[in-house]
């Protein structure tokens, strides 16, 4: 009788977290499609919000392409600088890498807000500045501790034995990482490249601030300057809108990859 009620008690408080977590989203939805005052839907339900969104300013499709030319840069240089890095640090011993590693670890503990004033001069020095090329550096730095961290723990995860049978067939400590390392690391890379995107996906501050032409706005920019009116009140439901569009391929994005991801956790988990 304990463990019956043990385990109903679970379950109604799983259920009840999952209804309270999934709550935000479904009332996102609803409201991008309900009737309202003071929005582009204002009879019925329909996607009058959806519409207006679309032929805002440069287009939804131009803003979805700035967001996803951005996030895609950036899981590729975080994955190929992370996995380039995690390597060095999981099988390679030199002076000074435990103490680096430190140092690379602790600029997690900067807020990355503040590092936006010098990496804006940086970028024009460099005639990066209001690129999107420029923004998907920035936003690179930004993952690249918990990346490097996180494929570190994944290698060290895989015996060092995989690699000294590769070592004894010829193969050198490039075609191990290349041939073997990464297919035993897959989920580890799934986690990385998973929060990288997410992260440029939805990034707000940094694209505000290093790029300033209307057309190479990301996503999170155009809905925010969508939402305000001529008069000064704000489009709720524009803005529910653009948080269903931002949402949906994170959404599916997680759906998809939850299995290797929670495998990514774990396989550091079970090393630590």
């Amino acid at each position: 009788m304990r463990a019956k009620v043990w385990g109903t008690s679970y379950y109604v408080l799983a259920g009840g977290l999952a209804i309270l977590f999934l709550f935000p989203l479904i009332w996102t939805g609803y409201a991008s499609v309900a009737p309202a005052g003071a929005t582009r839907q204002q009879e019925g339900f329909g996607l009058g919000n959806y519409a207006g969104l679309l032929d805002y300013d440069s287009g939804l499709t131009q803003y979805l392409w700035n967001s996803a030319y951005v996030s895609v840069l950036t899981v590729a240089f975080t994955l190929a600088l992370a996995i380039v890095g995690g390597y060095a640090f999981a099988r390679f011993k030199f002076w000074g890498r435990d103490a680096l590693f430190l140092v690379t670890i602790a600029i997690l503990m900067v807020p990355y807000s503040t590092l936006l004033i010098p990496l804006y001069s940086m970028l024009g020095d460099l005639g990066l500045r209001n690129t999107l090329f420029g923004l998907s550096l920035v936003l690179t730095l930004y993952q690249l501790p918990f990346a490097i961290f996180m494929m570190r723990i994944s290698f060290e995860s895989v015996p060092k034995e995989i690699e000294e049978s590769a070592m004894v067939d010829g193969c050198g400590s490039f075609g191990v990482l290349t041939r073997i390392m990464l297919f035993a690391v897959w989920p580890g890379l799934i986690t990385v490249g998973l929060f990288s995107f997410l992260a440029a996906w939805n990034d707000f501050i940094a694209p505000l601030i290093l790029v300033s032409e209307a057309d190479k706005a990301v996503l999170p920019v155009a809905i925010a300057n969508l939402r305000q009116q001529a008069q000064g009140s704000v489009d709720f439901g524009a803005t529910q809108a653009g948080v269903v569009v931002m949402a949906l391929p994170c959404l599916l994005l997680f759906i998809a990859l939850q299995r290797h991801y929670v495998r990514g956790f774990m396989s550091g988990a079970i090393k630590g």
